[in-house]
């Protein structure tokens, strides 16, 4: 991890271990001078001077000497004061030379220094810049979940308001269900009251009917000796496409219109009407129910037979007799309108 300098951001980090090499380099530069002022002494040394002497052969008596030449001058040896200067000269000029080698060493360390504070400065550069873009990018990062998050917040605030809108709505509409309903009931409980009054009113006038025609038959009854017309039961009205007719409980004089009255509206039937006629025996309950309807004589067309069938059927319950009662069972002779 890089530390930071808030003093001096542009510094460039300490190297570590420079004493250590400065030293190690001025010790190095030292025994190096020190072994080059000694091997120039001693290549420098003036040799010694050598003397000879030169002999030859006693010449015979006879023959003339001849005087030697004369030696030659010896060169005296340099003096000491020259030799002194030259190797003051040299040392001169090896100082010059290790003072620019020197130099050029400490321009060198000082390049390289330079490109290693510059390289270091670069490289620090560097990582601010990454560290610039890194901490943008987290921003970014930050400032864009924010928005996300804001955004989600919204959303589900909506969704929030859209779910209480939605729950106030269908709690209006279920209160206005239940006022709906209350209504109906209140509207069916006063029609069933009405339907009720009107059903005891109707069967009230039916009773006070029944009890007219009661009478009105008893009185028929006993001024035609109690006998009736011949063929009064058991036969159906020709053209009527109805009929009653008698058998367990005797049933009274006008019940046959009664039973014509509630089969004759149940009769469907759009084929030939001529010679056409059914007898059904009916068994009923004491309340009306119909128990059984069958065919006692079929008229030959089965279509008629059917239809005259599902009329009784339809006709369901049957209406009761004077006495509050329906008969127990009897035959209704069936023959289509024509």
């Amino acid at each position: 991890m890089i530390r930071k300098n808030t003093d001096y951001p542009l510094q460039p980090p300490r190297e570590r271990g420079t004493g250590r090499a400065f030293a190690f380099a001025l010790v190095m530069h030292a025994l190096l001078g020190f072994f080059l002022y000694h091997g120039i002494q001693w290549q420098n040394s003036t040799p010694e001077g050598a003397e000879a002497e030169l002999w030859t052969e006693v010449p015979d008596s006879a023959i003339p000497r001849v005087a030697p030449p004369p030696p030659a001058p010896v060169v005296p040896a340099p003096p000491v004061a020259d030799e002194q200067a030259d190797i003051a000269l040299q040392e001169k000029k090896r100082k010059q030379q290790e003072a620019a080698r020197q130099a050029q060493l400490a321009e060198q360390q000082r390049q390289e220094k330079l490109q290693a504070q510059q390289e270091a400065e670069a490289k620090r550069q560097q990582q601010l810049a990454e560290q610039a873009a890194q901490l943008a990018a987290q921003k970014a990062a930050a400032a864009k979940q924010k928005q996300q998050q804001q955004q989600a917040e919204k959303l589900k605030q909506q969704q929030l308001a859209e779910q209480q809108k939605q729950q106030q709505l269908k709690e209006q509409q279920q209160e206005q269900q239940k006022q709906a309903e209350a209504e109906a009931q209140k509207k069916a409980d006063a029609q069933k009251a009405a339907k009720a009054k009107a059903q005891a009113a109707q069967a009230e006038a039916a009773a006070q009917a029944k009890k007219v025609d009661a009478e009105r038959r008893a009185r028929l009854a006993q001024m035609q000796g109690m006998a009736g017309p011949p063929g009064s039961t058991g036969n159906g009205l020709g053209k009527s496409g109805t009929g009653s007719g008698s058998g367990g409980n005797a049933a009274s004089p006008g019940y046959a219109d009664k039973v014509r009255r509630v089969v004759r509206p149940n009769i469907s039937w759009g084929g030939e009407t001529e010679g056409l006629e059914t007898v059904i025996a009916v068994r009923c309950s004491p309340t009306g129910t119909l128990l059984s309807a069958t065919i006692a004589h079929s008229s030959g067309n089965s279509a008629w037979d059917d239809a005259a069938l599902r009329a009784v059927q339809r006709s369901d319950p049957m209406p009761q007799d004077i006495d509050g009662k329906t008969p127990a069972s009897f035959r209704i002779t069936l023959r289509p309108a024509g």
